[in-house]
Formats: structure tokens, C-alpha cells, sequence
């Protein structure tokens, strides 16, 4: 099983470690691991055991339990402790593809540092800001985090929507209780359904087994939706369903499941917009909409970018291995003049790519990239022909809108070809020769 699940990996893509057992896994982890898939049952130091170990060491890392037929409520068990999913054997390819695929994609998008901030200098709740707009955001969560009511996140990509998310989550009573997260952008609307409310053996082709949705896992805890506007309208009664009543079936189910789930919501999209269009439906809205929270773009609160290149810094000296002390002044001005389309996300990429290649204590303006107002290196005059430095430019803009188009359909390679109006093989082909990978 582990040789075909590794041949089948790497022919998607994935760069794949293999282990025979636990000891051998947590001896091969490193930071550059972004999924792990262990079966429960295994010699030495079982799957759960390492679900523990992996959870207290490599927090942020998805793990997806692989179990046999039999073992299916120790692996919903798991996965209320943190595990990602669970997969049940026999599987199709298919599903493990997804499986990865979304792991990967929660990784890539959910990935933060998780050093401890000074509340009093950078922020609260694991975000880093104190511009009026987000002393407020620390406000509605302090005042709402302890009650159920339903909360709507709202705010581009990149703004940090899932940390607000967390925040609610752990410091309510529901705290101990799981939190259960799913992009529904990144999931095919023929799935959606058996996603949020699981399905029963035999539901459709290639279930062999009864499977638990994501209302259920989070049981008596948390269920982020993010990209709720993804949601197709058919799904949307369903869900409204769920909220008004607490309850639902299972795919090809008939038993009817009572669930205790705080929910929580985000979209990039203007859902008001939505409605008009008739692509979303208000009663739904308003459900959604009981607590709203807006998470302004960084061009709205540049006040708060020094602080967050502070925090970077140390993430990155940290990560890389670099001892970079400071950023100028002019870099820093710079950076607070420039619109930041892509947010946080896009200045935490800029923060590691301009530390991977700087070489001083302090970066200065001609370490920034050109979109903030640097110089690619082949752009230096006598360093290059206007032939090299017209490539350089060209490679910078294509990386910034691959990657664009990447971050906003959650690593679909798929989709983002067609938002760049070009072939799946083509977008592959460019991917590899700009070393970007969808995590």
C-alpha cells in the first residue's frame, strides 16, 4: 500500500517520503512536509500515537488516517483530535487524490507562524495589527467569541479570515470541542454534499463504507466554512436547513442526525451582490449575517504593515536560518506605498522571498522585488543586455498572476488555467520553469 500510494503521489506531482511505522515517520518529518497519511493500525508507534506527536510538534501539518473496515469510529475519533480526514479501505485513487489535494491547499493557505505575540505591541488572537479597524475586529471577537450566534467573515484574500475564525473558536466554552475547517471552493459541487453531510454505505459508486460529513465531526465544536459563496444553490436550502433545525441526513440515509455546531462563515465575494444576481439566496444571507465581520485590505491599513514586517522578520530568521536585523527606512516606505492586491499573503511571499536572497543585515530598497519599487538584478545597468532584463520583468509579472490566480482558487491548477485563459499543460509547464508549486 505504501509503494502504490507513493508511485501514485509522485505521478501527481508530490515530492513523497515514505515510513514503515510512527518512529520512523517522526524521524523523517521536517519542515518542508506539508501532509502526512499514516494507517492507524502500525507496529511500533500506531497512527493515533502519532497524530499526538504530530499535532504537538508539527501543529499546522494535515494528517489523513488511512483505516480498514471495522476501525472507521477510532478514525472519526481522530480526526475530532486534529487529524485532517480519514480515508477507508478499499479506496478509490481518486478519493486520495482529493483527500491530498485539499490537504495540501489548507496547508499552503492556513500556513502562519505559531510564535507567540506581545498582545500589548503587535496584536491579539494571533493577528498582528493595532490600526483602529483591527482594535475593533479584537472587540466583536471578545464580545462574541462566547456566544453561539452565527458569524460572517467577510474581507479579500489574503485579509487572515480563518484566523479570525480560530480566534472565535478558542475562546469560547466550545474550546475544547473540535474545530472542523473546509474550503468550499476547492471542493466539486458534485461532492459537496457528501462532504458536509457525509453519505452511507453503498450512497453511490465507490462507497464502500459509511462516511461522517463535516457537520457531524464537528460535533459539540466549530465548523468554519470558508468560501461559503462557492456554495452551490441547491446545497444553500440544505444548509439552511442544518441552521434552522440543527439536523440533517446522510447521503442515501434516512436516520435523521441532531447536531450541536457553532458556525462560522467567510467569503471574499459580495454576497449582496450574489443575492441580486440570484446565485445566492437572502434568507440564507441573513442566517449567515447575524455577526458580521469585516477584515479591511492592508492597502486600508498600512499603519499596521511595519508591525507585520516586523513579525515576518522573525518568522523568516527563524525559518530560514537568516539573521537579518532590520529593513530600512526607504524599504519600508515602499512597502507601505504599494496597493498589496494580494494582502497579507502577498507581503508575508514578498517577506521570505526578498530574505531567501538577501545577503546583508538589513534589506534595503534594491532587495525588493520590482512591483515594490526594486530592481531584479539583470535590470542593474552593466549587469545585463536589455534582452535578459526584459525576460527578468516578464518572468516577475507572470510569477505575481500564476500565483495571483493560484491563491484565489485555493491551488486548483485547473481553475486557475482557466482564469489565466490558458491550457492545464501549459500552466504546469510555466509553473516548473518559475519553481512555484501549489504549496
Amino acid at each position: 500500500m505504501r509503494r502504490v500510494l507513493e508511485a501514485m503521489l509522485r505521478r501527481e506531482g508530490y515530492d513523497v517520503i515514505t515510513a514503515a511505522n510512527g518512529v520512523e515517520a517522526m524521524s523523517g518529518m521536517t519542515a518542508g512536509v506539508h501532509t502526512v497519511i499514516t494507517d492507524l493500525k502500525m507496529p511500533v508507534l500506531d497512527g493515533m500515537a502519532l497524530l499526538k506527536r504530530l499535532s504537538a510538534e508539527y501543529p499546522d501539518v494535515p494528517v489523513v488516517m488511512i483505516t480498514a473496515h471495522g476501525s472507521v469510529e477510532n478514525a472519526v475519533e481522530a480526526v475530532k483530535l486534529g487529524a485532517f480526514d480519514y480515508l477507508e479501505k478499499p479506496f478509490e485513487q481518486e478519493q486520495i487524490r482529493q483527500v491530498v489535494a485539499k490537504a495540501i491547499n489548507t496547508y499552503a493557505l492556513a500556513r502562519r507562524d505559531a510564535r507567540p505575540e506581545e498582545p500589548s505591541v503587535r496584536g491579539r488572537f494571533r493577528l498582528v495589527g493595532q490600526s483602529a479597524a483591527i482594535r475593533q475586529i479584537y472587540g466583536v471577537v471578545e464580545k462574541v467569541a462566547s456566544t453561539p450566534s452565527t458569524v460572517l467573515i467577510t474581507g479579500e484574500s489574503g485579509t487572515g479570515k480563518e484566523l479570525i475564525a480560530r480566534a472565535l473558536h478558542e475562546n469560547s466554552s466550545r474550546h475544547a470541542g473540535p474545530f472542523i475547517k473546509i474550503n468550499c471552493a476547492a471542493i466539486p459541487k458534485t461532492l459537496m454534499e457528501s462532504e458536509l453531510f457525509g453519505y452511507e454505505k453503498g450512497a453511490f459508486t465507490g462507497a464502500v463504507g459509511a462516511k461522517p460529513g463535516r457537520f457531524e465531526l464537528a460535533h459539540s465544536g466549530t465548523l468554519f466554512l470558508d468560501e461559503i459563496g462557492e456554495i452551490p444553490v441547491e446545497m444553500q436550502v440544505k444548509l439552511l436547513r442544518v441552521l434552522q433545525e440543527s439536523e440533517f441526513e446522510r447521503v442515501g440515509g434516512i436516520k435523521t442526525i441532531k447536531v450541536d455546531v457553532r458556525l462560522v462563515t467567510a467569503t471574499n465575494r459580495d454576497l449582496l451582490q450574489d443575492i441580486a444576481a440570484g446565485s445566492f439566496r437572502e434568507d440564507l444571507y441573513y442566517r449567515l449575517n447575524v455577526v458580521p465581520i469585516h477584515i479591511p485590505p492592508l492597502r486600508d491599513r498600512h499603519e499596521d504593515i511595519p508591525l507585520l514586517v516586523d513579525h515576518f522578520l522573525a518568522k523568516f530568521n527563524d525559518r530560514l536560518k537568516k539573521q537579518i536585523d532590520s529593513v530600512s527606512a526607504d524599504a519600508i516606505g515602499r512597502m507601505v506605498s504599494h496597493h498589496w492586491p494580494g494582502n497579507i499573503r502577498e507581503l508575508e511571499n514578498l517577506m521570505e522571498r526578498t530574505m531567501l536572497f538577501c545577503e546583508r543585515s538589513e534589506i534595503q530598497v534594491s532587495d525588493l522585488p520590482p512591483e515594490i519599487g526594486g530592481l531584479p538584478s539583470s535590470a542593474v545597468p552593466g549587469s545585463a543586455s536589455l534582452k535578459e532584463a526584459v525576460r527578468a520583468e516578464t518572468e516577475c509579472v507572470e510569477r505575481e498572476l500564476i500565483q495571483k490566480a493560484l491563491d484565489e482558487t485555493g491551488g486548483n491548477v485547473t481553475q486557475a488555467a482557466r482564469k489565466l485563459k490558458i491550457s492545464r499543460k501549459s500552466l504546469q509547464t510555466k509553473m516548473k520553469e518559475l519553481g512555484l508549486r501549489t504549496a
